[in-house]
């Protein structure tokens, strides 16, 4: 064999290999199934012996093909995690941040000004997406993600936990029925989560069986635009007290009826282990948990009467 490795074909073999498939491997490496099979051919050609038997539903490897997979796999990984180590010091001093959008326009980013005063040497970049982190592939140090915890194989730190509040704008309620009880609430339109099931769930805690008239209303993917909805008189929502925070202080929408209740997810802090490592990652890990501690204490807002 030459000097020059023929990497691609290799690495097309391995993922084929690894999934059993032209089209999984394809999808995998971000080419076409032909540009697979093109590279395996190419790789058998150049060694003059079979890597694959084709069957109806995907490939199997021949005993020669079978003999050099494990060897490959482990080859990748290694230089997968090679360039992921020369990636992060070439990046050392950049420090960037996913979350969700909801949390990073009402929480995160009107704080990150403080981190980044602390420390001035670390250029932070927050990225706002509500897809789920691969830190394999994507370029993510910190993720602050809402769920139950369970992220295997990743650093996880729990940050904080919100409550739910009911929340409308001052005009809606000033010109409708009174808010005493929970019940009252369901005098007014409520403006839904995208699984129509807070409402019903903040009801029942609080003892009242509305049946289906808890989940009637319009409904929103995200905290943000229940916010805006209820802003324009739209209805009650019912929201994250971090979220609703910034409106609250500014009198855009107030507290219907002060009775919060624990949302059933928490907020985390998930990374890479070895990422945690880095100093200026576990700057803002520290960082970030000191400021949801004090943002806890901060008593709540009024409730409208």
């Amino acid at each position: 064999m030459g000097a020059v490795l023929p990497l691609l074909a290799l690495r097309a073999f391995t993922e084929t290999a690894r999934l059993g498939s032209l089209k999984a491997a394809a999808e995998a490496l971000g080419v076409t199934p032909g540009a697979v099979s093109q590279q395996i051919r190419l790789l058998e050609d150049r060694l003059g012996l079979a890597l694959f038997v084709r069957e109806r539903h995907g490939v199997r490897l021949t005993p020669a093909g079978a003999s050099a997979y494990p060897g490959l796999l482990r080859a990748f990984d290694q230089i997968e995690k090679s360039l992921s180590l020369l990636e992060s010091y070439s990046a050392q001093r950049t420090l960037t941040i996913s979350t969700v959008p909801s949390f990073a326009s009402s929480w995160l980013v009107p704080r990150i000004g403080r981190f980044s005063a602390l420390h001035p040497d670390v250029e932070v970049r927050v990225e706002a997406s509500s897809k789920l982190v691969d830190f394999k592939r994507d370029r993510i140090d910190v993720a602050l993600r809402h769920g139950l915890g369970h992220y295997p194989g990743l650093a996880t730190f729990r940050l904080m936990t919100p409550v739910l509040l009911p929340v409308a704008s001052p005009a809606l309620l000033a010109n409708g029925p009174a808010i005493t009880s929970p019940e009252d609430c369901l005098k007014y339109p409520l403006l839904q989560d995208s699984d129509r099931a807070d409402w019903a769930l903040w009801l029942q805690a609080h003892g009242v069986e509305a049946g289906a008239g808890a989940e009637r209303g319009p409904s929103f993917e995200d905290d943000l635009l229940l916010l805006r909805a209820a802003g324009t008189g739209q209805g009650i929502a019912l929201v994250q007290d971090t979220h609703a925070r910034e409106d609250l202080e500014s009198g855009r929408l107030v507290i219907a009826l002060d009775r919060p209740w624990p949302a059933r997810f928490a907020y985390y802090i998930v990374s890479r282990p070895d990422a945690v490592t880095r100093p200026e990652v576990q700057a803002f890990i520290d960082w970030v948990k000191a400021e949801a501690a004090e943002s806890a204490q901060v008593p709540s807002m009024l409730a409208a009467h």
